[in-house]
């Protein structure tokens, strides 16, 4: 089962080193992270993806809590959260293509940032599922190169 982690630390060097150090010593897979100062800048926060049972989420969190530099620790599970993806996708596009490739981009509400006589550089963000069923229509006309921010998540509350 997927689980998303919310930790809130001090923005200090080494901090990132030791959280991840902390899941591959214990043979724990992070599946996406993403870390960026919040609005204070004596912090940061990670979002942190990981799979994994109740138990072993449950063990996570309690070897979190332990690092003297982490602050708070939320597993979101049980928690009604915002979640958001930011998906850079080059697709190869050629003339008969290119005006397919740019309704389907106006659809999904993605915004094309870079053309070029041969591809167009997207821009998307949203929801996983969405991001996916984006990605996966691009497909057929040939994805050159892709990154992902990894998501991003704040509880409702």
């Amino acid at each position: 089962m997927r689980h998303t982690i919310s930790v809130l630390v001090e923005n200090k060097f080494g901090v990132l080193t030791r959280i991840a150090g902390l899941f591959s010593g214990r043979g724990y897979n992070i599946d996406t992270l993403n870390v960026a100062p919040t609005q204070d800048p004596q912090t940061s926060r990670m979002t942190i993806v990981t799979r994994g049972d109740d138990a072993t989420v449950e063990q996570i969190v309690k070897q979190l809590n332990k690092l003297v530099e982490v602050l708070q620790v939320q597993d979101y599970q049980d928690l009604e959260y915002i979640d958001r993806e930011l998906v850079l996708v080059k697709v190869g596009v050629e003339a008969q293509t290119r005006a397919e490739v740019m309704q389907i981009t106006d659809i999904f509400r993605a915004k094309i940032v870079d053309v070029q006589p041969q591809s167009l550089t997207i821009e998307i963000t949203g929801a996983e599922s969405k991001v996916e069923k984006f990605i996966e229509l691009m497909k057929p006309y040939g994805l050159i190169e892709l990154t992902r921010s990894g998501k991003v998540a704040l509880s409702r509350e």
